[in-house]
């Protein structure tokens, strides 16, 4: 059985027409379909309902898709894990999310580019979900990212737990609350802005599992664009917003920020990279990281799951 037998089989799935997917696989019907049969042949089964207009697979052929994409899926993947950490030594991509741009992330970077001048680093702006595909394929080589997101073929490095703050207008009536923080609770009546507007799950998806975590329903939770779209409407006098700790530098006038007193209020700041991958650059990004972090006085968790 060849790779290609199953690219056929699974073009007429999909296409539900042996027709429709010829014209798809640039060839010619007749061949097409005696693949089909050399395949159902040495597989002893039927793949196909005959005579059913579209196709249709029997049952042990709906099983076979099911497995056949599987195994392509992986074979692809494999080929492009094989050809980046071919080209390791040259080139490393990271992925990250924006936010991050206000943490650590670029002394980070900066360090490693200043240790290791003969890697080049292209840094790709992904969220966490779509980084965790991107490795897959191959795009990039690590992903720093918020959520706590799992995937059997990758591993991710918790690198610490950043706490939330709440963004309030500098006259609201929570500024009573800054010198001791605020828990939740006590928010849930507020208009509260989330980000971002984008697929799910993103930022905004971790704010509300945190709330129910803690058995809170916010009354009015309003997503918006990106960060600096809440923060100019809490600017405004609009509502409020939970945001990272790190993102409280971001120069917005009128804003203020309270601590969040609640332990479940945190965004976890994870490195995720290939499970089997053993490249020379992870160690080293580590390495930089455990120093960056130590200069600024931070503890570093470095927990894998």
């Amino acid at each position: 059985m060849e790779l290609r037998h199953l690219r056929y089989f699974v073009t007429v799935v999909e296409e539900q027409s042996i027709t429709k997917a010829a014209e798809k696989l640039c060839i010619a019907q007749p061949p097409l379909s005696r693949q089909i049969q050399k395949l159902e042949e040495e597989l002893g089964i039927l793949l196909f309902e005959r005579g059913s207009r579209p196709v249709k697979t029997t049952e042990a052929g709906q099983f076979f898709y099911q497995h056949a994409v599987q195994i392509l899926t992986h074979t692809a993947q494999a080929a492009s894990m094989a050809k980046r950490i071919s080209t390791v030594n040259k080139i490393v991509r990271i992925g990250y999310v924006s936010s991050l741009l206000y943490a650590l992330l670029p002394q980070v970077i900066y360090l490693f580019r200043q240790n290791h001048p003969d890697i080049q680093v292209e840094l790709i702006e992904h969220g966490t979900k779509d980084q965790i595909e991107a490795l897959k394929l191959g795009k990039i080589d690590l992903g720093f990212g918020r959520l706590r997101i799992s995937d059997p073929a990758i591993k991710r490095i918790l690198l610490r737990k950043e706490k939330l703050k709440l963004a309030i207008h500098k006259n609201h009536h929570l500024t009573r609350f800054i010198d001791q923080g605020i828990y939740l609770s006590q928010i849930i009546d507020e208009p509260i802005f989330s980000y971002p507007a984008t697929q799910k799950p993103n930022f905004s998806t971790l704010i509300q599992s945190i709330f129910t975590d803690l058995g809170l329903v916010p009354k009015d939770i309003v997503e918006v664009r990106e960060i600096h779209m809440a923060l100019g409407l809490v600017s405004s006098g609009e509502g409020i917003c939970l945001i990272p700790e790190s993102a409280s530098d971001i120069g917005m006038k009128n804003l203020v920020y309270i601590p969040i007193l609640d332990l479940e209020a945190y965004t976890p700041i994870s490195l995720a990279v290939r499970n089997m991958d053993q490249s020379p650059y992870l160690p080293q990004i580590l390495e930089c990281i455990k120093q960056v972090f130590e200069e600024e006085g931070i503890p570093i968790q470095l927990d894998g799951d």
